[in-house]
């Protein structure tokens, strides 16, 4: 086989493990459109409150669905060895450990709950706020339990089957949305609540599903075996808990970046907190396309690290980059060429409008640092040495990243469009970093 032979292999064995893991994040894009295009499309302050909230349960999402991607490098280095009772094990203590996790974060955003009034939100927002905060906060639990087992089907190449639980769940989402936000069909009229009730109930029935799958399908008797006879210990928990932590802290200081841009741009009124909600959400067609690629890589450097392979993980990891790179330079056409009707489709305050469409370039900039960092991130999570990724994000996220959103909304009178701005510096400083890291853990040992 030709050297341009094996590129394009790699090229398609990431494209195949990725698609339909892209299809699913496709279908959580179309979920998020359709909940922000129908809750601004009920009234701005409906907007304005859901902007808040998302982004503040972003944090935890982000920090659970993290904790589960420490599983993938675990399991996927057992797969390549066939040790697939041991994969069953890991699961097991997978479960345990990240239900703990969302308790703990169910916990803390129970405080943040009791403590909302003194965010600084705009006040007559607070009481629609509070109630589709505890909606949302209910969610957390099955958020995990569904993210653990799509890790395991992931790790084994089994793509295919989340993809179709999460994209069934998020019809099931979008028609609860017209149901229960505008009381079609003889439903109550709740408004932003019932976006949130909607969104909870698709939450509940993804991990109902696939491990209902798992249970009844005869492909994963073996997994299932495993899993039956495991025991919960110690030395499992904590080679879990090794490679989870700093994947799931590299994410929340990430996410919360964004939270506290989302917590600043709130401070600039209800206005700048639905055109910052707007943005955002356009901005994950960017983010869901290339983590779902960048998972897939994930995979398969895992695999490649449990042979031993360091250059081969070198070499999977620039073919899933050189796809990044492609994807980025056509969501920011995408975004320059149809970010107008992209914007409309969400509101139709003009004052909202006006704001969100003065921020497609600051959007456009920070594409292929985004990009960038999320195929070296999980490059990294891939050889299973996560560490340095919970110091770059700490650094780049929060060293850099929080003072200068400030700086650039505030000290600098750019408002908004500063806060956006200032996404570009964090994003393109990780990805540096994340670089760096994943060929210094690759290099060949002498």
């Amino acid at each position: 086989m030709t050297q341009t032979e094996r590129k394009t292999s790699r090229t398609l064995a990431i494209i195949k493990l990725g698609v339909p893991i892209l299809i699913g994040q496709l279908g959580m894009i179309i979920v998020g459109f359709a909940d922000t295009k129908m809750v601004g499309l009920y009234s701005t302050e409906a907007l304005a409150s859901a902007s808040f909230v998302n982004n503040l349960f972003n944090v935890c999402i982000f920090a659970c669905v993290g904790f589960t991607y420490g599983l993938t490098p675990l399991i996927g280095a057992l797969f390549s060895q066939k040790r697939l009772d041991a994969i069953g094990n890991t699961l097991r203590n997978g479960v345990v450990i990240n239900v703990l996790f969302a308790l703990l974060l169910t916990a803390i955003m129970t405080v943040v709950y009791l403590n909302l009034h003194r965010l600084g939100q705009p006040e007559e927002l607070l009481p629609l706020i509070r109630p589709y905060f505890l909606i949302y906060l209910s969610g957390l639990i099955p958020v995990a339990l569904f993210n653990v087992f799509a890790q395991w089907a992931y790790a084994i190449n089994r793509t295919k089957m989340p993809m179709w639980i999460i994209l069934a769940a998020n019809g099931i989402n979008i028609f609860g949305n017209w149901l229960l936000i505008y009381g079609n069909w003889g439903c109550p009229e709740l408004g932003l609540n019932g976006a949130g009730i909607s969104t909870l109930i698709a939450r509940v029935l993804c991990p109902l599903a696939i491990i209902g799958v798992m249970i009844l399908h005869r492909e994963y008797r073996e997994y299932r075996t495993g899993y039956a006879t495991a025991r919960i210990n110690r030395r499992s928990l904590a080679q879990i808990t090794r490679t989870s932590v700093p994947v799931s802290l590299q994410m929340t200081f990430e996410s919360g970046s964004f939270t506290a841009a989302a917590v600043m741009a709130g401070w600039l009124g209800a206005i700048s907190l639905a055109a910052f909600q707007v943005i955002i959400i356009t901005g994950t067609l960017g983010f869901c396309v290339y983590y779902s690629v960048a998972a897939a890589e994930a995979v398969l450097v895992s695999n490649a690290a449990g042979l031993g392979d360091r250059a081969e993980m070198r070499r999977l990891a620039f073919a899933g980059y050189r796809i990044l790179l492609t994807l980025a330079a056509t969501a920011s056409c995408i975004f320059i060429f149809l970010g107008p009707e992209i914007i409309h489709q969400f509101t139709h305050d003009p004052e909202v409008i006006s704001l969100a469409l003065s921020m497609i370039v600051p959007l456009v900039i920070y594409q292929f640092g985004d990009a960038t960092q999320i195929n070296f991130a999980n490059a990294l999570r891939g050889t299973s040495n996560v560490m340095p990724m919970l110091w770059i994000a700490f650094i780049s996220y929060v060293i850099i990243g929080l003072p200068a959103t400030w700086l650039l909304g505030f000290p600098c009178g750019l408002g908004t469009y500063g806060i956006i701005l200032s996404f570009s510096i964090s994003l393109f400083i990780a990805a540096a970093l994340f670089f760096y890291y994943f060929m210094h853990t690759t290099r060949s040992q002498k």
